[in-house]
């Protein structure tokens, strides 16, 4: 994006109010995250948090928390559609804003053999949905998307860019 950086990792419950609706859940965590760095940021730093999540339905497939839990997502995932949303916080010493960005994905059918070779082979378990669309799954299953791809990988960095220039 054109923009110097450096990453920083702190661990923050990823917790949501089981009344929020779903579309809001990821901005919700990305504010969280915010919070969590708010002692790091420097007069003059623009900080930027984000999280995302799959919706199934109505329901949320965050991060497996076991190979088991992945499995059951991507054959849920199997021949149907869902939508990631993700949810980004920036910040600075004065101000904060934050935004969701919404992608629908269309999968084609998964087969047993398939989501077996994914599991074996990649990381699905830091993977909101289990899966990576930048990865062997998103380059074999996906057959089509509406939104963004950034967005699907987690930033929806033009989205984001625009949102830095009048930040």
């Amino acid at each position: 994006m054109g923009f110097e950086f450096e990453i920083m990792s702190i661990d923050v419950d990823e917790s949501y109010p089981k009344h929020l609706p779903s579309l809001e859940v990821a901005e919700y965590i990305s504010k969280k995250k915010a919070e969590q760095y708010t002692e790091h940021i420097k007069p003059g730093t623009t900080l930027i948090t984000a999280d995302s999540v799959v919706i199934l339905g109505e329901k949320i497939l965050g991060k497996p928390k076991d190979m088991g839990q992945a499995k059951e997502y991507l054959e849920s995932l199997s021949d149907t559609f869902h939508v990631v949303v993700t949810g980004v916080c920036i910040c600075s010493v004065e101000k904060q804003i934050s935004f969701s960005d919404v992608s629908k994905v269309f999968l084609n059918p998964i087969s047993d053999e398939e989501i077996h070779f994914y599991l074996e082979n990649y990381k699905p378990l830091d993977k909101a949905g289990a899966y990576g669309i930048q990865e062997w799954f998103g380059h074999n299953k996906i057959e089509k998307i509406e939104g963004s791809y950034t967005n699907i990988m987690g930033l929806p960095t033009g989205k984001l860019y625009d949102a830095l220039m009048s930040f």
